[in-house]
């Protein structure tokens, strides 16, 4: 399943920061647009490895 999320981003002391607008706690920051994409995703994968696991457990 395929899931589109809205990437609310701003500019910080010269990072790029942001937050998924539709996850709340999802936040990340990049020193360029595209590494703030990468990592706001590995955030997300996260929480769901996270989620998962304390389900299986």
């Amino acid at each position: 399943m395929i899931r589109s999320f809205t990437l609310v981003f701003w500019i910080d002391d010269g990072w790029y920061v942001g937050k998924l607008r539709e996850v709340p706690g999802i936040f990340s920051q990049g020193a360029n647009l595209e590494e703030l994409k990468i990592n706001i995703k590995d955030a997300y994968d996260l929480m769901l490895a996270e989620t998962t696991q304390r389900i299986d457990s």
